[in-house]
């Protein structure tokens, strides 16, 4: 192991999980890039490795970020992960999307114009929270706020989910990135998501010296262009690593239960005090949720985005389920047919 492997995020989760023969005849790497049929990785050295993908190992099973074992040729196992930011697929099909794996944190990027949400932070919250990432939500535009004022969208941020850090700044301001530094030195590894056209980008290259496309933000609905069109990890300026991240027009949640009870854990903390166990906080006798609402203790449309939240998790977590299950029959089927189809030949 070269100390360069500590620089990469390489801790000693990874070093447990190898075998004194691996240790002896593989090298361990990050994978930088995923591709349809290779993978790049960069070793201890910094090497940057052109991999190719062999046996049962497909490129929907890699996400950027990720420790595996190679030959030099091949990637021959891949070493379980820290942390794993993923979604469901966009669209009707019922896939995981595997975004970032191995991350400290994830930078939510919003601005102070109508990309401000809640809903939509509160998606990136709790998938933050899943994977055990700390969320820093960075809101750009600082220095030209569409209403009210800087103050105003941060106390808003803040009041979505107290842990998280907020930083509010002027992603053309050079200087202005310091502040994102404690989360940027050697070792350590963030994502950065956010819609396109809250300056994603700019911040990318303000934290690696890249030079990055900026999307220009159309003023009638505050969507900018899709400018970054692939996951990548790049070194950054403070010595950590940055995986950035296309813009997300549709987040679809799965498997994150827990992410969300946490970041509404007031809300939990009330449901499970209801009359009833299956409560679904309507017309129930005996609901604490309702009578909070009532009472003003609760905002009702914050209750709403909670139970939506939780509707979706539980449908997409089914849906993903379900085709990882018929995913796993049929490779059992071919596997058997092969087998079948070999024997007849007498191999």
């Amino acid at each position: 192991m070269t100390p360069h492997l500590k620089r990469l995020g390489w801790s000693q989760h990874f070093t447990a999980q190898m075998s004194v023969d691996e240790v002896e005849t593989l090298t361990p790497v990050r994978i930088s890039e995923v591709r349809r049929r290779n993978i790049i990785a960069l070793t201890g050295e910094l090497e940057r490795l052109e991999l190719a993908l062999t046996g049962d190992l497909v490129a929907s099973d890699f996400a950027v970020g990720d420790f595996a074992l190679t030959d030099g040729e091949k990637i021959v196992r891949l070493l379980d992960r820290k942390t794993l930011i993923s979604r469901k697929s966009a669209g009707l099909t019922s896939q995981t999307q595997l975004i970032a794996s191995n991350i400290d944190t994830l930078f939510i990027t919003t601005s102070c114009n109508d990309d401000f949400n809640e809903a939509r932070l509160e998606r990136y919250l709790a998938i933050a929270i899943e994977a055990e990432a700390h969320p820093v939500i960075v809101i750009t535009k600082a220095d030209r706020p569409e209403s009210g004022n800087v103050d105003d969208f941060i106390s808003r941020a803040k009041a979505i989910y107290a842990p998280a850090d907020v930083i509010a700044l002027n992603a053309t301001n050079p200087d202005a990135f310091g502040e994102l530094m404690p989360w940027c030195s050697t070792g350590q590894t963030l994502a950065l998501v956010g819609s396109s056209g809250v300056g994603k980008s700019t911040i990318a290259r303000g934290l690696t010296g890249l030079d990055i496309e900026i999307g220009d933000i159309r003023e009638d609905d505050a969507k900018g262009r899709h400018t970054t069109t692939a996951r990548s990890m790049h070194a950054m300026l403070a010595g950590g690593w940055l995986i950035d991240t296309p813009g997300m027009r549709e987040l679809a949640l799965h498997d994150a239960a827990e992410g969300i009870g946490t970041l509404f854990e007031d809300i939990t903390d009330l449901a499970t005090a209801c009359k009833f166990s299956d409560c679904a906080h309507n017309t129930e006798p005996g609901c604490k949720v309702r009578a909070a609402i009532e009472s003003g203790e609760l905002d009702a449309d914050r209750v709403e985005r909670w139970r939506k939240l939780i509707d979706e998790d539980e449908r997409n977590s089914e849906t993903v389920a379900e085709a990882r299950d018929r995913g796993r029959k049929f490779s059992k089927m071919a596997k058997s047919v092969l087998k079948a189809k070999k024997a007849r030949r007498g191999e």
